[in-house]
């Protein structure tokens, strides 16, 4: 068993007339994964080579993009939130909805949240929004790992119990109370888990698909993202423990769909839509020719 390395959720805290105002390691890795995405962006749109004809947008237009991409995140976030994990208890209590600062944000809102800016986005300027929404895939997984690893720091979203050697003793009541452990009980890593896969790996695909011209089929960095991020997502949640109000006594891994043993969790059912989604984007751009040089 490893145990929780001594690292503070919080970088630094300074006091304004009495009020404490802390930066977070997660509040850092939001920022960085938009600032890095939206810097690539930019150089992205500024050569027109790699997609063929000519970039999707301006190089400058990335900027304006950025603000509608950190609404689509926040509002979508904290909406899937509600609406996916506890519908229940914020029909019953409406004003804690806009109480973001005390977490609760969804990545499948956040990511229908961003898809819906984009689009708007796109109608907007006059935007081929599948063109649009293959650059920001290829940047996608940056804000993913930065996210994940900041879940680790934060000691949050961990996973299953394990007697595996890289096992991880994270801090609190909630992650030491494993039924039918004595002692120190370790957990799968499933946020380094999804930071490696989702981040890490899905992020050296795409660059791969990149640098193979893949932005020359329009949609193909897309289906690979949706595909990617479904799949992986799917996989991990097999030792990610699910969220605390799907577990019960008789229902321990905390499925939504099919059995206490075989089932699927909330994370699977909707991953699965992306994994099949994406696929259709592949196909659909291998089908047709790729956009010629110059054209």
């Amino acid at each position: 068993m490893i145990p929780f390395p001594d690292i503070s959720p919080e970088i630094f805290t300074i006091h304004i007339g009495g009020f404490p105002l802390s930066l977070r390691w997660y509040a850092l890795a939001y920022l960085a994964g938009l600032l890095i995405g939206w810097r690539i962006m930019v150089r992205m749109m500024r050569g027109d080579a790699i997609w063929g004809d000519k970039a999707p947008m301006k190089g400058e237009a990335v900027d304006d993009l950025l603000t509608w991409v950190i609404l689509g995140v926040i509002f979508g976030g904290r909406l899937g939130f509600v609406l996916f994990y506890e519908p229940g208890y914020y029909l019953a209590n409406p004003v804690e909805i806009v109480k973001v600062w005390q977490g609760g944000m969804s990545f499948h809102g956040g990511f229908a949240g961003v898809i819906v800016a984009s689009w708007l986005f796109c109608r907007a300027r006059g935007i081929p929004p599948l063109r649009l929404a293959d650059a920001m895939a290829v940047v996608a997984p940056i804000g993913l790992f930065f996210g994940r690893v900041a879940n680790f720091i934060n000691a949050e979203l961990w996973g299953r119990p394990t007697d595996l050697p890289w096992g991880v003793i994270f801090p609190g009541e909630a992650a030491q109370s494993c039924p039918g452990i004595e002692g120190l009980c370790a957990r799968h890593p499933s946020q380094l888990y999804e930071a490696g896969l989702e981040g890490l790996l899905l992020g050296l695909v795409l660059w791969a698909v990149v640098r193979a011209g893949g932005l020359r089929r329009p949609g193909l960095a897309f289906g690979i993202f949706l595909s990617g991020y479904g799949l992986a997502r799917i996989f991990v949640e097999l030792f990610r423990l699910a969220d605390a109000q799907f577990i019960t006594p008789e229902n321990p891994l905390g499925h939504v769909l099919g059995g206490p043993v075989i089932g699927l969790t909330m994370g699977q059912v909707l991953s699965l839509p992306m994994l099949l989604i994406g696929l259709f984007f592949i196909l659909r751009a291998w089908r047709r020719a790729p956009v010629a040089t110059g054209a």
